[in-house]
């Protein structure tokens, strides 16, 4: 029979569950082009990172 494996991942830390990636679009100073600023944020610092 197949083991469960997600019923084990669930039973761990859920440190990873409390990071969100967040990917804002910034313009550069030097060429005037769109870059994405992409980051692994705290769940609870995500509107903290859009606000600036």
């Amino acid at each position: 029979m197949a083991k469960k494996v997600v019923a084990t991942l669930r039973t761990g830390k859920t440190d990873g569950r409390s990071y969100t990636k967040v990917i804002k679009m910034v313009k550069s100073p030097k060429t005037g082009a769109y870059v994405f600023d992409e980051q692994m944020v705290l769940n609870e610092a995500v509107k903290d990172f859009f606000k600036n």
